[in-house]
């Protein structure tokens, strides 16, 4: 597995790299990436068949100044920004078998990443997965009120699989609650509360949360070439554009 660090100008050319990194894997055999960013500005992220006017407050985002893409993969619009680190996987499929199927996939990814920020983050509370995708925090000793650090969510294709998600450390949290709707879709444990009492900044740093990703995914060395051209591609046929970002409102 390589290592990526690279966060690029643009919210539409972050999203573009995890694509170009899961196309680039799909032509190379058995590569496998991880890579590690974070957005400089605030930006709102729908899945790829969320529906706009059911996920987001497009009034707010247009008030603030906050741009709305959409990204390859499922699940619901996350809030992302300065505070928020992003991570993203390609995996090999041949390599990793048990990941072909999506259930499996979301354990094989998360049980690793919770365990090794577990292991590193001594006295924060339990760690543990909850919902489809969730990565969640409660008090020790107590499993009844657990709070939401990670969401995360996957593209397969032929040969690879794209896993990426988010890690909440030192986010704006009332900004989620501002420019998110109460999901359409929630899992069980949410309880329904809104954002304000169910989203959580794990108390770390991003040093910490980095090395824990590093650790839960070793790397053998440094990407060499980022697929750059590729990305520029992608921006103009797909996250640039508002047909791809407002695609279902």
């Amino acid at each position: 597995m390589q290592r990526l660090d690279l966060t690029l100008a643009t919210a539409a050319e972050n999203l573009a790299l995890d694509e170009a990194l899961l196309e680039d894997a799909e032509h190379d055999g058995e590569q496998e990436v991880l890579r590690l960013w974070e957005s400089p500005q605030p930006i709102v992220v729908l899945g790829r068949s969320s529906r706009m006017e059911k996920e987001i407050n497009e009034p707010a985002c247009i008030r603030r100044g906050i741009p709305v893409l959409r990204r390859s993969s499922g699940g619901a619009a996350i809030v992302a920004g300065p505070g928020c680190l992003m991570y993203a996987l390609v995996l090999s499929l041949q390599s990793r078998p048990e990941v072909k199927d999506i259930g499996l996939a979301h354990s094989f990814v998360l049980d690793r990443l919770r365990g090794s920020l577990s292991a590193r983050l001594d006295g924060v509370g339990v760690i543990s997965r909850a919902g489809t995708s969730d990565l969640v925090i409660s008090a020790a000793g107590s499993q009844s009120v657990r709070r939401k650090f990670s969401g995360n969510s996957l593209r397969m294709k032929r040969t690879h699989l794209l896993y990426h998600g988010t890690l909440l450390y030192a986010f704006d949290l009332p900004l989620i609650g501002e420019c998110l709707t109460i999901p359409p879709r929630q899992p069980e444990y949410r309880e329904a509360r809104p954002h304000r009492e169910f989203v959580v900044n794990l108390p770390a740093t991003r040093e910490q949360l980095s090395d824990a990703v590093a650790a839960a995914w070793p790397t053998q060395s440094d990407l060499a070439h980022a697929p750059v051209s590729r990305v520029e591609e992608l921006v103009a046929m797909r996250y640039g554009t508002r047909s791809w970002n407002y695609a279902f409102g």
